[in-house]
């Protein structure tokens, strides 16, 4: 088993990127037949999703639109509890169909927080489409409708997840290695 170390904390493989491509994928391909014949907007939310989202749009062969917005709400290995908005949204949001793309949902509180003022400009539809979620750290009524992976509630980094601003550049994602 394949381990790094990022700041002073070593990790352990945990999905290789040839298992993520293909989930990104099957994830294209189902948003590809869903709104066939139309134009979502896919919203990413930075910084975790810049991957995912990269690959996920490039896997498209609908028309589409993408835009970014900045939420945090993680600072170490742990989240603050407090969802900050730092770029914000740009574009009219009002009958469009909308796809926010998340690195991954665990505690669904950013979400739970930014989807209220989403609905607010009235879409058509909003979506979800994450590549990773963690039911058993789940404390909002979040529905993921386009998911890559289930996984456990264990901290990962790599493929736009970071730990403290680094290993957000690793192909593959790592898990946090427990010392006994």
């Amino acid at each position: 088993m394949h381990s790094i170390q990022v700041h002073d904390k070593s990790f352990t493989s945990f999905l290789s990127h040839e298992e993520i491509l293909t989930q990104v994928e099957k994830i294209a391909h189902q948003i590809n037949t869903d709104y066939s014949g139309r134009c979502p907007l896919f919203i990413a939310i930075l910084n975790g999703s810049f991957m995912f989202g990269s690959d996920l749009f490039k896997s498209l062969s609908i028309e589409a639109e993408i835009c970014f917005i900045k939420l945090a709400s993680y600072k170490g290995i742990k989240s603050t509890g407090q969802v900050t908005t730092s770029i914000g949204l740009d574009v009219s949001l009002k009958d469009r169909d909308v796809i926010l793309i998340e690195d991954i949902v665990d505690t669904g509180k950013t979400l739970h927080e930014f989807l209220p003022q989403l609905f607010d400009q009235n879409p058509s539809s909003i979506r979800i489409a994450s590549l990773l979620h963690k039911p058993d750290a789940l404390l909002y009524p979040i529905k993921v409708d386009y998911l890559g992976f289930e996984v456990p509630n264990k901290f990962l980094v790599g493929y736009g997840l970071d730990y403290d601003g680094l290993g957000r550049n690793l192909k593959d994602i790592y898990q946090l290695k427990i010392t006994e």
